[in-house]
């Protein structure tokens, strides 16, 4: 695969995506974030996309070759998931949903961990900021977060010639 960007193809997904982007998101963190517990059966992590995230949010996958490689979940000024598999990471596939995202809202919270130091990267690149740091005790977890924030600046009104 020589440049998978050029081949990802950002779809829509529905009910029988859900198991493939729970799992997109267990490995994500299983492999960047070890230390994080792990609180949830698959057959629960699945269960929370297709009961909570699928009639809420808009959720749009990144698929390489008919393979899922990325998923973000979003909706109501709030990215609740986003995750790229580790072999496709840095090569622009979490550029190109969170861009999906960018151009559906004009204001844009998420929770990160402090410690996901590649992920504060990321969002720092595309713009967001900090807004809010905590110890972590109101997350499941119970591991200190970060809640980043984005606006769109507004478009340049033209200047009456006169």
């Amino acid at each position: 695969m020589n440049d998978p960007l050029a081949k990802a193809e950002i779809v829509a997904l529905g009910a029988s995506h859900m198991q493939a982007a729970a799992r997109i998101r267990r490995v994500a963190l299983w492999q960047r974030l070890p230390w994080l517990p792990v609180l949830h059966r698959p057959e629960e992590e699945e269960q929370y996309w297709r009961m909570h995230l699928l009639p809420n949010r808009a959720i749009l996958g990144a698929a390489v070759e008919n393979k899922l490689v990325g998923v973000i979940a979003y909706g109501d000024d709030w990215i609740e998931q986003l995750y790229v598999l580790p072999d496709f990471q840095g090569m622009g596939i979490g550029s190109l949903l969170l861009g999906c995202a960018k151009e559906e809202m004009d204001d844009i919270r998420l929770w990160t961990f402090q410690r996901n130091t590649g992920a504060r990267a990321f969002y720092e690149r595309h713009g967001f900021t900090a807004a809010e740091e905590t110890d972590g005790l109101d997350n499941e977890e119970k591991e200190p977060d970060v809640r980043y924030h984005w606006r769109r600046l507004p478009e340049p009104t033209p200047g009456l010639s006169g």
